[in-house]
C-alpha cells in the first residue's frame, strides 16, 4: 500500500503538524524521530550539501514510522524537486517565491498531466519500485503529496494572494529568518514588522483557502501562532539541540574548574 500523507490528513481535519528540522544525515536520526511520531522531518538541500542518494537514505529510513518528508530544493532546482518526490518525499518546499510565475513553475514541475508536467517514471520509492499499478500510483502522487511555498521576501509578501492563487499550491510559509534580513531587522523576532509579516500571511491564507506556516521558537509562540490560524509550525532542529546541550555541559563543568 502506498504511504499516506500525515500532515494532509491532519489539515483535511483542521489541526496543526508539528515539524522537526534535521540536518544530521545519519539515517538513525530520521528514523528516531519519525518512530517518535513528528508530524514531519524538514530536510535542508537549499543550504547544505546533502545529495539526493544521502536524503534518499534519509527518508527510507523515516519510512519505518509516522513522519512525513518534506524537502526544500534550492531555488530554482524545479527538476531536482521532482526527483525528490521520486525519492519518496511527501513534500516540497520551495525557497523565495515572489512571483505567482515562479509558483506555477514549481507546480507545473512537481505534479503529473493534467495540472502539470512532471515526467513518468514509477520505478522509484514512491511507486514502490513499480510494485503498484499505474493508475493508483498517479491518484497517490496527486493526493497524497503537498507543496510547501515560502514567502521570504517584501516581493514575496506583496504578491502573496496571487500565489495562494495558484492551483497546486497547498501551504503557504513565512520565513522569518530571510524576510527580518532583508527588511533591515536581522533575528529580531519581537519587532513589530515581524508581527505585521505574520498578520499579513495568516490574513491571505486564510482569504485563499490555505494551510499556512512559520517556525515557532518556543511552545507559548507557537500556541500565539494557532491563535491566529497557523496549522504548520516547525520548531528547531537536531544540530540547534546538540548546541544547546553542548553549552550546558561545558557551562555545568566551568563551575567545577574545568576550560574550555
Amino acid at each position: 500500500m502506498l504511504r499516506k500523507s500525515r500532515c494532509l490528513e491532519k489539515w483535511s481535519r483542521n489541526e496543526p503538524v508539528l515539524g522537526i528540522t534535521l540536518h544530521l544525515v545519519d539515517p538513525v536520526v530520521c528514523e528516531l524521530a519519525s518512530v517518535m511520531g513528528f508530524d514531519v522531518i524538514w530536510v535542508d538541500m537549499e543550504h547544505h550539501s546533502h545529495s539526493i542518494q544521502t536524503v534518499s537514505d534519509m527518508m527510507r529510513a523515516a519510512r519505518v514510522g509516522k513522519s512525513d518528508v518534506l524537502v526544500r530544493p534550492g531555488k530554482a532546482e524545479f527538476m531536482q524537486a521532482a526527483r525528490l518526490l521520486e525519492a519518496g518525499a511527501q513534500g516540497i518546499m520551495y525557497p523565495r517565491c515572489n512571483s505567482a510565475e515562479e509558483a506555477k513553475k514549481i507546480v507545473v514541475n512537481t505534479h503529473f498531466p493534467p495540472e502539470g508536467e512532471r515526467g513518468l517514471d514509477g520505478a522509484g520509492p514512491d511507486a514502490f519500485y513499480g510494485s503498484v499499478g499505474l493508475e493508483e500510483y498517479l491518484q497517490n502522487a496527486r493526493e497524497e503529496t503537498f507543496l510547501v511555498i515560502q514567502l521570504e521576501d517584501e516581493k514575496g509578501m506583496d504578491n502573496a494572494e496571487a500565489i495562494a492563487a495558484v492551483d497546486g499550491v497547498d501551504v503557504l510559509f513565512f520565513g522569518p529568518g530571510d524576510y527580518s534580513l532583508r527588511q533591515g531587522f536581522a533575528g529580531q523576532f519581537e519587532d513589530p514588522r515581524y508581527w505585521s509579516a505574520i498578520e499579513h500571511v495568516a490574513k491571505v491564507a486564510a482569504k485563499m483557502g490555505k494551510v499556512w506556516g512559520t517556525p515557532a521558537f518556543s511552545a507559548e509562540h507557537a500556541a500565539s501562532l494557532l491563535d491566529q490560524g497557523a496549522r504548520f509550525i516547525t520548531y528547531t532542529s537536531d544540530l540547534t539541540l546538540i548546541r544547546k546541550q553542548f553549552i550546558t555541559i561545558q557551562e555545568s563543568f566551568e563551575a567545577k574548574g574545568f576550560r574550555f
